[in-house]
């Protein structure tokens, strides 16, 4: 079984957009509009809702053959059969990832602006990583700066995708792409928009 490739719109969820009754539906018009993945992010301490939420979520993806992944946490990914996890600093080891989802999950690991971080991940077996932000977040705010120079430097010694987060709308990704990122996070951009399905499309548009 061949991994998913990590190319396109990879839309990421939020729990302040997306209100659970909104969430599924959302998440199929981003699907409709071109996403390549799927990421569920939810860091509420309900884990009821998070194991339902997610359950659905990969019954939605996996009927569209869109790769899901969890955000942070690796035994709810394992739990309901995701296609992958992405991990960050605070999060298990890319190993213990590894271990507890086997070598056909697709495991994403942050590396915020650190060139160093993502060595060693590419190196660890890790199937995309990813920089940022790479421009002002409306998500965070506060989050760690990663420059355009910085994805520039990285696409020249890294052998595997990069996937580009933070403050990403259609007018700013082509600079992304030009600096050789292969995916684009999005969250804002797609789940913030009243169409949905057209937001999804104009970032899938970048990439025909």
């Amino acid at each position: 079984m061949n991994k998913p490739a990590c190319r396109g719109l990879y839309a990421i969820t939020d729990a302040l957009l997306l209100p659970s009754e909104r969430l599924i539906n959302a998440v199929e018009q981003a699907i409709l509009g071109g996403a390549r993945l799927v990421q569920y992010r939810d860091k509420s301490a309900d884990a009821a809702q998070r194991l339902a939420q997610a359950q659905a979520l990969n019954r939605l993806c996996r009927h569209y053959e869109i790769p899901l992944l969890i955000n942070d946490d690796v035994e709810l990914a394992g739990q309901v059969g995701a296609a992958g996890v992405h991990i960050g600093r605070e999060d298990p080891a890319f190993d213990t990832a590894r271990a507890r989802l086997g070598d056909n999950a697709l495991i994403g690991v942050s590396c915020y602006d650190r060139l160093d971080l993502a060595l060693e991940a590419e190196q660890a077996g890790a199937d995309y990583v990813a920089f940022g932000a790479v421009f002002p977040s409306p998500t965070k705010p506060t989050e760690i700066r990663a420059p355009i120079s910085l994805l520039r430097e990285a696409r020249a010694v890294l052998q595997g995708p990069i996937v580009a987060i933070g403050g990403i709308t259609p007018d700013n990704a082509p600079q992304l792409l030009e600096a050789g990122v292969d995916a684009l996070a999005v969250i804002s951009a797609v789940f913030a928009q009243s169409d949905i399905q057209a937001a999804a499309r104009r970032f899938s548009a970048l990439f025909a």
